[in-house]
């Protein structure tokens, strides 16, 4: 059974980092301003020797975009936190501040990690589950540990501070909108599910190319690169709701069991040098902005060879995906933003002879933000008739009302754990890309270059774009 307790404090851990300023807050601010978070508390705690004024100024600032297009309830609500939060200094990884700090709020309470991964794993470490207040729900953010025994240690760590379905590994990515449209798409239309196999779909593409550099984001990002920032920690989801069995329901159990099932079929495999692409982006242009070599950025030591573009193709030996190519693929400083699902359909096994023009396969295009559905097929015309040309279907799909985080903390503050990750998935997650990570490390693979505000290596697979 899924908990329903309802939240009445949230106490955000590493409140002085870039995390909460830049997308907790303002997520939680949508929240506030829509009236669904009633009563809640904020408090944050950090290293950094802030005053109450700068966290209050912190929060204010966050605030001010949702408080600018609230109604006078929700510049109430908004209000009422951002004047009664409070910030504590405190090392989390100490044993004795955390707990006394957690004796002193209203429970339930959700403890946000906003933290790095080892950084939470001795916060958690160090609490005892009689420190902890009835019903307090944790809440972890990807990547979750930094491998496979490291995941499994925080998930041991966790159950025994909190039964499983008070943990939420947040991935931010899986939006329920962007969730709901895929298993809408998938389950609700009776022309897909007959081709929606690899008698008929010949490669599924994922891709999350940003066009953002670093952005003063060194300290994290040089230590974990696009295969584990993004690929890792959120495409592989995004791949496995794509290919999951229908589910009876779209309950938690239902579908995370059968989002399990297909990671546990899935893999990358050897030699990595033909199944797996990585690069850094070199000095170049974004929009009017110069952007200087990655290796030049600030934080950045050019040693640890991290890859700002990462391409990998997964293999999911089931019935259903034998010998389909999954290509997922994400990077920084790209000259185009793009931010899609594609699936390529095989040719039509035979065109009737006299028609002239490009045949090209079909292809659907599922696109995360702008949602959008895009279905390409050949038809006849404008002009000869027996011309084909390309058409595309274009509709939108119905779009989150919240910010991503907005949507994570929501689901945090009611128990719902529909869009967190479990605990076995995450550590499938990091089975899958492991043996990358050795290659790579190992020199297996080369480290190409591409200009930022370029597409990247021309030779890579998902490189041209119709």
């Amino acid at each position: 059974m899924t908990s329903k307790t309802t939240v009445k404090t949230l106490l955000i851990l590493g409140a002085s980092g870039d995390l909460t300023g830049r997308l907790l807050l303002p997520g939680l601010a949508g929240l506030l301003a829509s009236g669904r978070a009633p009563g809640l508390r904020l408090v944050g705690a950090g290293s950094d020797p802030w005053t109450p004024e700068q966290w209050r100024e912190r929060v204010s600032g966050a605030f001010a975009a949702a408080a600018g297009t609230a109604n006078d309830a929700g510049r109430g609500a908004l209000e009422t936190v951002a004047g009664a939060t409070e910030y504590h200094q405190l090392d989390v990884t100490a044993d004795g501040p955390l707990a006394e700090l957690l004796a002193t709020l209203e429970g339930p309470i959700a403890i946000y990690f906003a933290l790095p991964p080892h950084i939470s794993q001795k916060a958690c470490e160090v609490l005892r589950r009689e420190q902890i207040p009835a019903g307090t729900r944790l809440v972890m953010e990807k990547p979750f540990g930094s491998g496979t025994e490291s995941a499994h240690e925080l998930n041991k760590t966790l159950a025994a501070l909190v039964p499983e379905d008070h943990i939420h590994r947040v991935d931010h990515f899986l939006g329920k909108a962007t969730v709901l449209n895929i298993l809408g798409l998938r389950f609700a239309n009776r022309f897909l599910e007959p081709v929606w196999n690899r008698e008929h779909i010949e490669k599924v593409e994922i891709v999350f190319d940003e066009d953002l550099a670093l952005e003063g984001r060194a300290r994290y990002y040089d230590t974990a690169g696009a295969l584990r920032d993004m690929i890792q920690s959120h495409l592989l989801h995004i791949m496995a709701f794509l290919a999951i069995d229908a589910p009876a329901t779209i309950e938690e159990r239902d579908l995370r069991d059968a989002v399990a099932t297909v990671l546990r079929a899935s893999s990358i495999k050897a030699p990595f040098a033909d199944t797996t692409r990585r690069a850094r982006y070199t000095a170049g242009t974004l929009g009017e902005r110069s952007v200087p070599d990655y290796a030049a950025e600030d934080g950045v030591d050019p040693a640890r060879n991290t890859e700002t573009l990462a391409e990998v193709r997964v293999e999911i030996d089931n019935w259903r995906w034998q010998g389909v190519p999954f290509i997922l693929r994400s990077g920084k400083a790209m000259g185009r933003r793009r931010k899609e699902a594609v699936i390529t359909f095989r040719p039509v096994p035979h065109l009737p002879r006299g028609f002239s023009g490009v045949d090209s396969p079909n292809q659907l295009r599922i696109g995360f933000g702008p949602d959008v559905l895009q279905l390409d097929v050949d038809v006849n015309g404008p002009g000869d008739i027996f011309t084909l040309d390309r058409a595309s279907l274009v509709t939108e799909l119905n779009a989150a009302g919240m910010l991503p985080y907005g949507e994570v903390l929501e689901g945090i503050l009611n128990g719902d754990p529909l869009l967190s990750v479990r605990g076995d998935t995450a550590e499938d997650c990091w089975r899958i890309i492991e043996p990358v990570l050795r290659a790579w490390e190992a020199g297996d693979v080369p480290l190409e270059e591409y200009d930022a505000g370029g597409a990247g290596p021309a030779a890579w697979p998902t490189a041209v774009v119709e």
